[in-house]
């Protein structure tokens, strides 16, 4: 799974905040260098000296939004790059909606797929032939709880994101690449703000410390998992929901996302739950 000869190299989108703060935090002081990928180029930036200053690693940063096609791609050909190879996908960028899906632009719902859907599958692919030619390498897929169950576009995202990896792992595995779906409940971090997200009525107990969520999932992907669900009441609440029936599974979750939405008159669903 990991480069043998040299010090591995982690490529992490959504770098800046969140999870993949997070994540750039722990491979950077498990040994990693990084090519930090956000939109935010001042942030960016701090966070690559950061990193530098605090654990002496290589840190490359690449601006991009990949809701754009041509920075999509100038970030796929640095993944696809085989005389720097990356080892380490992390597919991690991501945002919400905080409205129901009639409410809103048809182009905001199309920049979340770019995001959510297409980034993923473009960098993936990138990763993908190189790590397999070369008999290691790990992509990890930040997907959510609220793709097992109805919460709308974002929902139905993180539900393609998680069964793409599953198949992409089917088909990497044998040639000693590990990918993983991590697949996180409520989060710590700006995410739900950003949706504009009321979220006071979720109990203390039902949230996740990034960092927390960051260290099941790298200890997943050592052991070879191809799902990663932090904490076991999220286990828990996975396994519900693959078990129940889908019209009772669409009643409670739709309830949920209608006390969750922004705008109160609106029905329908609000957006997932990873940050």
């Amino acid at each position: 799974m990991t480069n043998p000869s040299a010090d591995p190299t982690a490529l992490v989108t959504g770098a800046t905040s969140g999870l993949g703060l997070a994540f750039a935090r722990r491979l950077a002081a498990e040994g990693n260098d990084l090519v930090l990928v956000a939109r935010d180029v001042p942030r960016l930036e701090r966070v690559a000296e950061e990193l530098r200053t605090a654990y002496g690693r290589r840190v490359e940063v690449l601006p991009a939004d990949l809701a754009d096609r041509e920075q999509l791609q100038r970030v796929a050909d640095r993944v696809r790059d085989r005389s720097r190879p990356v080892d380490l996908l992390v597919n991690n960028a991501g945002f919400g909606l905080g409205h129901a899906f009639t409410y809103g632009a048809l182009a905001d719902e199309e920049r979340l797929v770019d995001v959510l859907v297409r980034a993923v599958l473009v960098l993936s692919h990138a990763a993908a032939g190189p790590m397999r030619d070369r008999g290691y390498g790990a992509i990890i897929n930040v997907s959510s709880v609220s793709g097992f169950v109805v919460m709308g576009s974002y929902s139905a995202a993180k539900a393609w994101v998680t069964t793409f990896t599953e198949g992409l792992a089917n088909e990497l595995g044998r040639h000693g690449v590990q990918v993983t779906a991590l697949c996180p409940g409520f989060v710590h971090t700006e995410f739900h703000q950003r949706a504009q997200q009321r979220m006071s009525q979720i109990p203390s107990f039902g949230w996740l410390d990034p960092d927390d969520v960051v260290d099941a999932c790298l200890a997943d992907v050592r052991r070879g998992r191809v799902i990663s669900v932090p904490s076991a009441r999220y286990k828990v609440v996975v396994a519900v929901s693959r078990l129940a029936p889908r019209g009772l599974v669409r009643r409670v979750t739709g309830a949920m996302a209608r006390r969750r939405t922004a705008t109160p008159a609106r029905d329908g669903a609000a957006t997932g739950m990873n940050g």
